[in-house]
């Protein structure tokens, strides 16, 4: 019969069924739940099982050469995604960060590129730093502004005291 799958699982029903159990993430509990489909024939063949899964085809067959390459450890093996590196390296991440908790802190965004372009080498743009200090750091470049010395502490509290005439309105 064409498109009958090949392929021995190792595991038991009642152990795919606990490691579908103690998956973390959806992925890998959708790996496992491949295996457990065809070991309890609940799918025949690997197009029922995509069919079921809501998956090509194509994507299960990967799944399953991965399973008979390397066992589970391959099937449920984290692929490092590729991508563009950052921008702003971790370690000038970290180095900004420390930087920004000190109490003198920076006038503005530009401020902090040309720091990092001076201390650190980096050439970043503004809207880069503006999203890695805003939004994943979550600080501020501001650095607090001085009082005045004519202004009190005091003067900043308003006196709520409830007054002793009826309101009448």
């Amino acid at each position: 019969m064409v498109g009958v799958y090949k392929l021995e699982i190792a595991e038991s029903v009642d152990e795919l069924k606990q490691l579908m159990k103690g998956q973390k993430t959806a992925s890998a509990k959708e790996r496992i739940q491949l295996l457990y489909l065809l070991k309890t024939r609940q799918a025949q063949t690997v197009k029922q099982a995509a069919t079921l899964l809501g998956r090509h085809r194509a994507t299960l067959q990967e799944w399953l050469r991965e399973y008979r390459q390397g066992g589970l450890d391959q099937l449920l093996a984290h692929k490092v995604r590729s991508g563009r590196p950052r921008a702003i390296p971790a370690w000038a991440e970290t180095a900004l960060e420390k930087r920004l908790q000190e109490p003198q802190g920076f006038a503005s965004y530009q401020d902090i590129c040309d720091w990092l372009a001076n201390q650190l080498g980096i050439q970043a743009n503004y809207k880069t730093v503006h999203k890695l200090v805003h939004y994943r750091l979550q600080a501020s470049p501001k650095v607090s502004r001085p009082m005045s010395v004519e202004q009190s502490s005091e003067q900043g509290v308003v006196d709520k005291q409830p007054s002793s005439q009826p309101n009448t309105t």
